[in-house]
């Protein structure tokens, strides 16, 4: 039985079926690529090939699963102990974890006691206080949702669940960063990310396949298709946000309040791998299984060309380990204009996800990440910071000291 070094795999158990209409949204638009009439859900027999070969063809003890949609509690609780108990089933001397990401409009008592009582962390997708939430986050009656959320979040809170908040950033939102984080520090939560919003207009090619959004770059490819979505962020502007919550954070919340977006800015500081595959120097290993079976080379890639196989037809660790899925994931690193190759912060970005770069560089060269402008600035000026977090962290003393730091000399006794 073929086995392989871990990785990740991102399941869809509804598909692309949601209850809301979220305007950006870049997975909902997938439905056309399947036949009319499918039913958007993992049937009993992909869900125990899935459960039974995520489990046993990767070489760790530790088995993180993510259920997503679409929304994925549209199948209901019934489903999930369905996974609980082919986990069970097949986890064999493994370590098993699940987590979640919904809207958050489906919570209700029930939903947040299974959670707690089966250690599921919960990733809540919530854009800020209402008048920035109900902007583009809107049912398919294109009603607002924002209520619904907030009751569902404070569910989360009353039974102990483990969650984080999913925060996505639209040019809009830009305008509000101080806002939209002390509403969410203000409102007892502790974790928060921070995900721009870049999507490019449709293509000839998208239009064909159904789609509203652009179609990934070619990397190594002169795009021509650089026109963006009128809620896409603006990139400098989007480094400005980043470092206005960052000034917030790092003289008033670190070491209470983790905002991913600055502990990955740290590890990459320390000189570690980076966590998260968009500051990778390469990705590949975070692949994604749709309802039917389907694995693609990532969840941001779900498009025809990027299908590895099937989960009833084809070896799960040959997909993960095939040509086709190295060279997406060492791509990542060859691809990689002179600009970037010479650019001072490239440990921390790395060139950010594939999807993103579809810009030329000053010489002309293919392969620069839309969001670049921002990101060197951002990086750029956290670089002070960062360097007395990774002398605290060396001297034995927590990361929060640099609050103290900010104010005035920190004597460091040993």
């Amino acid at each position: 039985m073929a086995i392989t070094e871990a990785f990740h795999l991102i399941a869809k158990p509804s598909g692309p079926i949601c209850n809301l209409d979220c305007t950006y949204c870049f997975y909902t638009e997938k439905e056309s690529l399947f036949k009319k009439g499918t039913s958007f859900k993992m049937n009993d027999e992909v869900l125990e090939q899935f459960i039974l070969n995520y489990i046993h063809k990767q070489n760790t003890e530790l088995i993180p699963f993510v259920w997503q949609g679409g929304e994925p509690l549209l199948l209901g609780i019934d489903y999930y102990k369905k996974v609980l108990a082919l986990q069970e089933k097949h986890r064999g001397n493994k370590k098993i974890h699940n987590s979640i990401q919904t809207n958050g409009t489906l919570l209700n008592e029930d939903w947040a006691k299974f959670f707690k009582q089966h250690d599921f962390l919960v990733g809540l997708s919530m854009d800020g206080p209402d008048y920035i939430h109900d902007k583009y986050r809107v049912d398919r009656g294109q009603r607002t949702t924002f209520d619904k959320i907030y009751k569902g979040m404070k569910l989360l809170q009353k039974y102990d669940v483990p969650f984080n908040i999913l925060v996505c950033i639209t040019n809009e939102s830009l305008k509000y960063g101080p806002e939209i984080y002390r509403f969410f520090v203000d409102e007892g939560v502790k974790y928060i990310q921070f995900t721009p919003i870049v999507e490019r207009v449709s293509s000839e090619q998208s239009l064909y396949l159904g789609l509203k959004h652009g179609l990934p770059p070619k990397l190594n490819t002169i795009d021509e298709q650089t026109t963006v979505s009128e809620f896409t962020v603006d990139a400098e502007s989007y480094g400005d946000f980043l470092i206005q919550l960052f000034d917030i954070w790092v003289s008033e919340h670190v070491g209470d309040i983790f905002v991913l977006n600055f502990e990955h800015a740290l590890v990459s500081w320390l000189g570690l791998p980076a966590v998260s595959c968009l500051f990778s120097v390469e990705c590949g290993r975070a692949a994604m299984i749709e309802h039917n079976g389907d694995v693609y080379s990532c969840d941001h890639f779900m498009y025809p060309d990027y299908k590895l196989g099937n989960i009833l037809s084809d070896d799960l660790a040959i997909m993960l380990d095939s040509h086709q899925q190295k060279t997406f994931g060492t791509q990542k690193k060859s691809s990689l204009p002179k600009q970037c190759l010479q650019c001072e912060v490239r440990f921390a970005c790395n060139g950010e996800c594939p999807k993103h770069r579809f810009l030329t560089t000053e010489d002309g060269e293919p392969g620069l990440n839309y969001l670049c402008k921002g990101y060197r600035k951002y990086f750029n000026y956290i670089h002070k910071y960062m360097k007395v977090m990774v002398q605290l962290i060396e001297n034995d003393l927590p990361v929060s000291d640099i609050k103290q730091v900010i104010k005035g000399p920190l004597i460091v006794q040993k």
